[in-house]
């Protein structure tokens, strides 16, 4: 389970104590954008086992590898329209976005194979990189390459993410705006109610 969008050091702090696997920070422009000065204060005191992802939209390659030296990043997560070569230069897992809308063609990971680590799903909203806080339809993405592992994203929320892992059987999922209190700032009870049941969906599939 990653939580994304974490902009404090003390909202870093409540993800972790409820047992998040991975934290992202979001260089590029959103509503939840740090820089790679306030990331750095963000993820000072994540433990060595913490996965740390870097989310990134088109930027500059020396961007992104400055950020993933001054930061640690495990991995980075890009959700532009960054080519298979762009992903298969990176020094670290790349995680590459696809945004899930009318006429989603699962194929269009395909030519990602041997650059990517991960694929992650999220909505199609125009205008909008991700983060939009809204579900996709989990029954348009039948298909998937079998060598990418799926994380989901989208509007998922305590409430939905049983749900949302029933259906998909994803290797990870990736929550923001549904656990937040308000922008920008996570919720501890909302974290901690999403934790809670991934956990146990996960002992529901035998994982």
């Amino acid at each position: 389970m990653k939580v994304c969008g974490i902009t404090t050091a003390e909202d870093a702090r409540t993800a972790i104590s409820a047992g998040a696997d991975a934290l992202g920070v979001i260089l590029a422009p959103s509503k939840r954008e740090v820089t790679i000065e306030e990331a750095e204060g963000i993820l000072r005191a994540v433990p060595p086992l913490v996965g740390r992802v870097g989310v990134f939209v088109d930027a500059p390659e020396g961007f992104v590898r400055e950020a993933i030296a001054r930061l640690s990043l495990t991995a980075v997560q890009l959700h532009g329209g960054e080519s298979p070569t762009f992903c298969g230069s990176m020094p670290v897992p790349v995680i590459k976005a696809m945004r899930v809308g009318e006429g989603f063609d699962p194929a269009a990971i395909e030519p990602y194979q041997g650059s990517i680590a991960a694929v992650l799903l999220d909505t199609l909203v125009a205008g909008v990189d991700g983060g939009s806080g809204r579900v996709f339809d989990w029954n348009s993405v039948e298909g998937m390459p079998q060598w990418a592992p799926v994380i989901v994203a989208g509007g998922l929320t305590p409430v939905n993410v049983t749900r949302a892992i029933r259906a998909l059987r994803p290797f990870a999922v990736d929550v923001s705006s549904g656990v937040e209190e308000r922008v920008r700032h996570k919720d501890r009870m909302k974290l901690m109610a999403f934790v809670a049941a991934v956990r146990a969906a996960d002992v529901e599939d035998g994982r």
